[in-house]
């Protein structure tokens, strides 16, 4: 088992690649650094999104290594080199958003707890968020503090999702689960043209990620099936009551784009403003991959990311007054510099750019 590599996107420092095996038998692939210096300041667990997989990052790995934290990385079940539910390897899918749970409880019952220094602290992306996000309301995750990029905490990309969330949940009933949703098919989000991308503004790493999503084969998997579909309603239902985000104690910063057209920003703000050791900055002119994005932008993550974690070991301590700390601006502490037209829920002249 070999990482799939390409000339732009090298592995980063000395890897591990290892494969655990979750409860219900389904093997999950993942890798594990450890940084140069004698002292880790601990361990940042990273969550993919939706689709994605390890070698898409490798450079955020390689940031996370600079700055002396050892490293976890994995792919979800149904994306990615970690095992399928279906025959059809280029079907993004679940049987339900709770068996997410098993992958998470593998690498840290396998990897984290007994083979990585502490303290343990996540960094989410997008549906790997919202599983976060959902995991600490359980009390079952295993971080100190979680960043989160962009969580599913709801859809701008479906219109009429209360429509198609009951057309989801019959169609599951039918039987047809295991479907593509209708009108997706196999081909990977990451290999489509870059004008019109709703992912990312920068096109020297969109393509690096295409190259890369490209080599990887199946890994970089198409659409979602129903089931998946059904499972991300389900919870995202979950994020809506305003009793849910006040029960979350493990300090959270969220960090949203504005100008998402995949998740919901407005949405993001509400649940944000509900937690009791949490807060959401809103980077302008951002898209849905801040991660992945240009450079001027990815500076304001890493300078929250810096701010905030590793952090104090007080739970309830002060968020908001850490990132002040960087310079990070009032209105963003409080979820401004939104793009008007995503505010809306227009997300057309987000993706125009």
């Amino acid at each position: 088992m070999e990482f799939i590599t390409t000339p732009d996107n090298p592995v980063p420092g000395d890897p591990k690649l290892v494969t655990v095996t979750a409860r219900d038998g389904i093997k999950i692939r993942a890798a594990t650094w450890m940084p140069e210096t004698e002292e880790p300041q601990g361990t940042v667990c990273i969550l993919q999104g939706r689709a994605e997989f390890i070698e898409k990052y490798f450079e955020v790995v390689g940031e996370l290594l600079d700055r002396g934290f050892a490293v976890v990385a994995f792919d979800w079940r149904g994306q990615g080199l970690s095992g399928r539910q279906v025959g059809n390897p280029r079907k993004g899918h679940v049987r339900r958003f709770s068996d997410f749970r098993h992958d998470l409880e593998a690498i840290r019952d396998q990897i984290l707890v007994p083979h990585m220094p502490q303290p343990h602290f996540g960094l989410a992306h997008s549906m790997g968020g919202a599983i976060a996000l959902n995991a600490a309301y359980e009390t079952w995750l295993p971080f100190r503090r979680l960043v989160t990029t962009t969580p599913m905490i709801a859809l701008c990309i479906i219109r009429r999702t209360r429509t198609s969330a009951i057309f989801a949940r019959i169609l599951k009933f039918l039987g047809m689960g295991g479907m593509f949703v209708p009108g997706g098919g196999e081909t990977s989000i990451s290999t489509m043209p870059f004008k019109g991308n709703r992912l990312t503004g920068d096109p020297v790493r969109y393509a690096r990620n295409a190259e890369a999503a490209h080599a990887i084969g199946a890994g970089a998997v198409g659409a979602p099936t129903v089931a998946w579909l059904d499972g991300a309603f389900r919870l995202m239902k979950r994020f809506a009551d305003p009793r849910y985000a006040v029960k979350i104690r493990l300090p959270t910063l969220i960090v949203a784009a504005g100008a998402d057209p995949v998740c919901a920003t407005p949405a993001t703000e509400r649940f944000a403003s509900r937690l009791k050791a949490g807060s959401v900055i809103v980077i302008p002119g951002a898209r849905h991959e801040i991660l992945m994005e240009r450079d001027p932008i990815r500076e304001q993550f890493w300078a929250a990311f810096d701010a905030f974690i590793p952090g104090s070991p007080d739970p309830d301590g002060g968020t908001k007054r850490d990132l002040a700390a960087v310079g990070l601006t009032a209105e963003q502490l409080d979820g401004g510099g939104m793009d008007p037209a995503v505010a809306r829920r227009d997300d057309a002249p987000a993706i125009g750019r």
